[in-house]
């Protein structure tokens, strides 16, 4: 309704220009017409000589610029009385005026002309501020009128899109309806009269049990209850698994919660046995001790030579590396035994750098663990100003690998700036795997969670680019979150070139758990049941992986031992990751096919 006003209001828009203009004319006609003539009469006057007498000569003395004009209510008032400006004492020129004639007004009505060109102007005037004030009243509510039309023919246009969608759906069903009708009439018109009546019965059992369970549901007869069993017959404890069978149900259950389990165990594998360095970020209670002595064990399985030195705050055994002296307790007030390990790790590198190519290719991990890293960098920061241990991790950082050198930093926030990195970049991070832990743990009796290390980088476009592919890992963390949440197991989110999220295992005796269930199996068997000592143990096929590298070791032409970087190398084995041919090398080793010095060297045994 007010759209059409505003409309209408718009179409008459001419017609008031039209009258707003022929008022304004007419009233600056008026003004103007005011502005000219005189409204009074006047009196030209001369000052004439008493002496002159003849009316000839008085009439030439008054010459025009002898003349003056004044109004004539003046010239005969006593206070205007004209006085002669060439008036002199003693002086013949006469003080009092002569009236020449009476000039007659020209324009008398002028102030009627005026009044009448204020009325058109201000009419003119009052037509345009009108109708500018009523377009004012009127735009709010035709643009509100406006966009409910627009919402309406939108929803209009929706309802019809979905009624034609409805319409072909209905059309597609009772088509099929209609084809599995003549289907079935085909089927039963072929039966037997025996099939038919078997058929019949499957269909009445079906139509029962469809009853039933809805019959359940409306009565609040539990579903699991067999017909005619009570509530009392359900809650019976006679049946109940009780004692040690619920411990051992427990711990079967609690094996596996989610698929990603193995996943999370592959990719902390694969940062064990990764060539770069690595941030582990966790608060407490995430599981970040029991992940960092996972990583230990896993790197001292694969390397036992391995060269570990750990930098801690806390007097832990770390797998033993106490022990061997190897564990340094970081003391606030005499950090410099904590330096003096940073500087002897450095230099260690730094002797690394120096060898040949061939003889890099065999040197075991040498790895420095930084343990609650953020409260020592900052203890050293103050001690040592003058101390730049974070252009040491830089260069192990980007260089370390090609020298079997890196570091593992343990942080409880996701600061990464605390490694003393300063030219820390999204290039530079490119270089330094991420292991990132969130869970909801019990302390003291009080439910206590730590998924903002999680939730912070999933919102970061700086640590994941890709808005889509950061949208996906945040749907995969969301969904491993509610188990995370629900059984207390930490959540992994890791960047070991790609971004992985996953449930975390059980982490205890992972590292030397067996290979696979039949191995198990055949372990079981010899244990229980082959008494005889010399017993026949039937090899195990080669894995295809293993069977690649075996070939390789046999058609290759200098024998010379191979590294794992060989392997990388070779055509026939690019197809593979690190941690397959790894597993691959431990299988050929295991039966004996290769030899190993236990420096990453491998060799056929005839070379």
């Amino acid at each position: 309704m007010k759209r059409k006003q505003f409309e209408e209001y718009l179409r008459s828009g001419t017609a008031n220009n039209i009258t707003v203009g022929v008022l304004a004319t007419i009233g600056l006609i008026f003004g103007a017409k005011s502005f000219t003539g005189t409204q009074i009469s006047l009196v030209e006057y001369c000052f004439i000589p008493s002496t002159l007498t003849n009316p000839v000569n008085r009439q030439r003395y008054c010459t025009p610029n002898k003349r003056y004009i004044m109004p004539e209510a003046e010239f005969y008032a006593s206070s205007y009385a004209p006085a002669n400006p060439e008036f002199q004492r003693d002086n013949f020129l006469p003080t009092k005026a002569t009236r020449l004639r009476i000039i007659p007004p020209s324009n008398p009505d002028k102030a009627l002309w005026g009044l009448a060109s204020v009325f058109f102007l201000g009419r003119a005037f009052t037509l345009s501020k009108a109708r500018e004030w009523r377009l004012l009243q009127l735009i709010p509510s035709v643009r509100e009128e406006i966009r409910s039309n627009w919402l309406i023919s939108k929803l209009w246009s929706g309802l019809r899109l979905h009624k034609e969608a409805y319409s072909a759906q209905l059309d597609y069903e009772f088509h099929q309806w209609s084809e599995n009708r003549r289907v079935r009439e085909a089927q039963l018109s072929q039966m037997t009269p025996q099939e038919l009546a078997i058929f019949q019965e499957q269909v009445r059992l079906r139509a029962e049990a469809e009853a039933r369970v809805q019959l359940q549901q409306v009565t609040g007869q539990p579903v699991g209850a067999l017909p005619g069993q009570s509530m009392q017959d359900i809650a019976r404890g006679d049946d109940k698994v009780t004692g040690s069978e619920q411990q051992t149900l427990g711990q079967n259950t609690a094996i596996s919660l989610d698929p990603s389990e193995s996943l999370a165990l592959n990719t902390l594998q694969a940062l064990a046995r990764a060539d770069s360095s690595t941030a582990l970020v966790a608060a407490p209670g995430s599981g970040k001790s029991v992940t960092l002595n996972y990583l230990i064990q896993k790197i001292l399985a694969d390397s036992p030579n391995a060269d570990i030195w750990v930098i801690s705050a806390k007097n832990d055994s770390f797998c033993g590396l106490r022990e061997k002296e190897r564990v340094i307790v970081f003391d606030g007030e005499n950090p410099d035994l904590a330096k003096e390990v940073i500087d002897r790790f450095y230099l260690n590198y730094k002797k690394r750098k120096q060898l040949p190519e061939s003889k890099r290719e065999s040197l075991p991990p040498l790895i420095l663990i930084l343990d609650d890293w953020l409260v020592i960098a900052d203890q050293l920061s103050k001690h040592y100003s003058d101390w730049n241990y974070g252009s040491k991790l830089l260069d192990v950082l980007l260089i370390g690998r090609e020298f079997n050198t890196k570091f593992i930093a343990s942080l409880q926030s996701f600061n990464l700036a605390a490694l003393g990195i300063e030219k820390m970049d999204a290039q530079t991070r490119l270089c330094l795997n991420l292991l990132l832990l969130g869970n909801r743990y019990i302390k003291n009796g009080r439910e206590q969670e730590s998924y903002g290390v999680l939730e912070l980088i999933l919102n970061r476009g700086d640590i994941i680019p890709g808005k889509q592919e950061r949208e996906q890992i945040k749907s995969k963390y969301l969904d491993i979150k509610a188990v995370s949440y629900q059984n207390l197991r930490p959540v992994m989110i890791a960047s070991v070139g790609g971004f992985v999220v996953a449930l975390m295992p059980i982490l205890s005796n992972k590292v030397n758990s067996i290979a696979s269930e039949q191995e198990y199996l055949d372990r079981v068997f010899d244990l229980e049941f082959n008494l005889n000592a010399a017993h026949n143990v039937h090899p195990k096929p080669l894995s295809e992986v293993a069977k690649k590298i075996y070939e390789y070791f046999q058609n290759v032409k200098s024998k010379t031992p191979k590294t794992l970087r060989d392997l990388k190398k070779a055509d026939r084995l690019s197809g593979y990751s690190e941690s397959e041919l790894i597993d691959g090398v431990a299988e050929l080793v295991k039966t004996e096919k290769i030899n190993s010095d236990g420096n990453d060297s491998y060799s056929l045994p005839d070379w």
